[in-house]
């Protein structure tokens, strides 16, 4: 009886966040408090330790979360104001040539979103694909398509990106372990989603590009140093990986103040400040930008890491309520009774509510706040549990259609019928999902 009460709550939850997303048209903060509220309270959980439950789960994700969440925000917005974002894209098409262009796209849109948002470094990028198009005539899909699948591969599996950050800390997943899974997973994801399907559907359908000069392309803003924009993305993610490598043993360290300072530097706060500090100055101060332009840049920049990062703290709060009810351990004890995997059941859950309503990082953190009671206290390793975040990210990349932004983003920009949009992007994204999960697969049972 307890076992069919605890399932009938899990569902009534997950009923209730589709009701009020789909149908209210709430916004998915307040709906996710209200979902693990009535968990709560379908489980038979008294109601004031409700209340105290959620905001354990809140403040528990907020803390790293929101910092980390803010912090790279800041950098992206000062890399994109400066015209870093676009010098790397100048750069990778300087070097590839007009003929390796989906190349140069893939590359780009693979590094730019590493520290700038999916729908940012869309927009800052497609002046790059409008001109390929017009000057070599071929289907304008054959440069988008790879560029959105660097950007959509980057933006879902490698920090520090909002949904694998968010992803990461509500399972208890290493960040560092996280950035190396989702580079080798992420890599030979581009290439076939992005390189492969983009010159397949390139040939399948043709779209012009909108009347765009060359000259509007290359805005007359002075481009930063390429070698000072990537060393100054790299730095962040080497402190961070540097951290991972010498806590697990795989670069030894005799003396403890070195560890000590490595664990310092390496930490993602420490890190993401550090990137900060210097783009502060090689991309702000050096480039003309006056300290008040650089402070207006970055409290702009919070607005829409606002509503991810509450978002995430909802999910921590829905993730703690199925913690403290009992309902997530009695999921994992029929799981292990029946042999279902834990990455297929963090792959499926993640790939159904994002198929049924819309957002990859609604989709992440509430199969993210489903899979974590399963593993807690499990003794999984750094590598696996980082395996398990791909998985999650991989399918909450699935299939976009058009209860997803990113759908009518696409459709408008590059001047597509809903029916093209399907076959290129939608198709596209799945192609990334099912490659993604198909590859950390690979790792997860092999390694």
């Amino acid at each position: 009886m307890t076992e069919l009460r605890l399932l009938a709550a899990i569902a009534a939850g997950i009923i209730v966040l589709l009701l009020l997303i789909l149908r209210v048209k709430m916004h998915a903060f307040p709906a996710l408090l209200i979902a693990a509220i009535v968990v709560g309270l379908a489980a038979g959980l008294d109601a004031g330790l409700i209340i105290t439950t959620v905001q354990k789960g809140m403040g528990d994700t907020l803390g790293f979360v929101a910092t980390v969440v803010g912090l790279g925000t800041m950098f992206g917005a000062i890399l994109e104001h400066s015209g870093g974002a676009r010098g790397i894209a100048g750069f990778l098409m300087q070097k590839f040539g007009v003929k390796r262009a989906p190349v140069a796209m893939v590359l780009s849109g693979f590094t730019v979103a590493i520290p700038v948002f999916f729908d940012v470094a869309f927009i800052l990028l497609i002046p790059l694909v409008y001109a390929l198009q017009k000057r070599t005539g071929k289907s304008l899909l054959l440069f988008a398509i790879p560029l959105l699948s660097g950007l959509a591969v980057t933006h879902a599996f490698i920090p520090p990106t909002p949904g694998p950050i968010a992803v990461a800390d509500i399972i208890g997943a290493d960040l560092g372990w996280v950035i190396g899974i989702g580079f080798l997973v992420g890599m030979p994801t581009a290439v076939v989603s992005g390189l492969l399907f983009g010159k397949y559907i390139g040939k399948k359908i043709f779209v012009e590009a909108p009347s765009l000069s060359d000259e509007e392309v290359t805005a007359d803003q002075e481009i930063p140093d390429i070698r000072t924009v990537f060393a100054i993305i790299a730095v962040p993610i080497f402190l961070i990986l540097l951290n991972t490598f010498t806590e697990s043993g795989l670069i030894p360290v005799s003396s403890p103040y070195i560890t000590q300072g490595i664990a310092l530097l390496g930490h993602p706060f420490t890190a993401l400040i550090i990137a900060n500090i210097l783009a502060w100055y090689l991309l702000g101060l050096r480039q003309g930008f006056t300290r008040k332009q650089l402070l207006d840049i970055s409290s702009r920049s919070m607005a829409p890491a606002g509503s991810i990062i509450l978002i995430t703290g909802a999910g921590g709060a829905f993730k703690q309520v199925l913690i403290d009810t009992g309902a997530g351990g009695m999921i994992a004890q029929s799981l292990a009774g029946v042999g279902f995997p834990v990455l297929v059941f963090a792959f499926l859950i993640s790939a159904a509510v994002r198929i049924i309503q819309g957002s990859s990082t609604v989709a992440m953190i509430t199969a993210a706040g489903l899979v974590a009671p399963l593993i807690e206290g499990t003794g999984f390793s750094g590598f696996e549990l980082a395996c398990i975040v791909i998985a999650i990210a991989s399918g909450g990349s699935i299939m976009s259609h058009v209860n997803d932004s990113g759908f009518w983003m696409v459709n408008q920009f590059l001047g597509l019928t809903e029916k093209q949009t399907f076959r290129s992007w939608t198709v596209m994204t799945t192609i990334l999902a099912l490659t993604g999960f198909g590859v950390v697969s690979v790792l997860y049972y092999v390694f």
